[in-house]
């Protein structure tokens, strides 16, 4: 066994794992942790506050409002109707956490961007997989639309609607995320590497 494979094998992984120190940990929990809290606080305060389907609160005028939306599938209505969709989101939960797990296990120790980005992916996984154990449904609140007299028309025709599916937090969190992880790919990564 060479240095390096016994060196992931005492830190908790396999062959490829980097180190698991203190504050690779606490950074990648933290975030998670974190962006959890404040995804389930956020839909707490929304199924208090406001009534569902009966109320919207406009933030930014033909652009951005508050609603209370439940969605029993996943983005654009996939599998609303399924007598299956609980099994299947809860097996694509559990993958895409494992997979994550390994992902940060072999992470570099002093990788905070990707370390970070992951953690952000993770919390988004769970705060809807919480709202699914919990409710059978997930709880949006973040709705987008356009309603420019131009642009309004030329959405619909082009794409069906002007409308963006509503979203949460957690949902943030899965796209910012995974942003963090292509601007890691497409330009830190480069930078890092000798001779780039």
């Amino acid at each position: 066994m060479s240095k390096e494979s016994a060196a992931a094998a005492q830190s908790g992984g396999g062959p490829g794992a980097s180190r698991q120190t203190p504050a690779k940990i606490a950074i990648f929990a933290g975030t998670a942790v974190g962006m959890t809290v404040l995804d389930q606080i956020s839909k707490i305060w929304i199924r208090d506050n406001v009534p569902l389907y009966r109320l919207e609160i406009p933030v930014i005028d033909g652009f951005l409002s508050i609603i209370h939306a439940e969605n029993p599938g996943a983005a654009f209505g996939f599998m609303n109707d399924s007598p299956y969709r609980m099994w299947v989101f809860a097996g694509f939960t559990v993958v895409a956490l494992v997979v994550l797990g390994r992902m940060f296990l072999e992470l570099p120790e002093d990788d905070r961007f990707q370390n970070a980005a992951l953690g952000m992916i993770v919390s988004g996984a769970i705060g809807n997989a919480i709202d699914r154990v919990l409710y059978q449904s997930v709880t949006d609140f973040v709705k987008m639309y356009v309603s420019h007299p131009t642009l309004k028309p030329w959405l619909v025709d082009k794409f069906g609607t002007a409308e963006w599916p509503t979203y949460n937090v957690a949902d943030i969190a899965i796209v910012l995320g995974l942003i963090m992880i292509a601007i890691h790919s497409l330009f830190l990564e480069r930078e890092q590497k000798p001779g780039a």
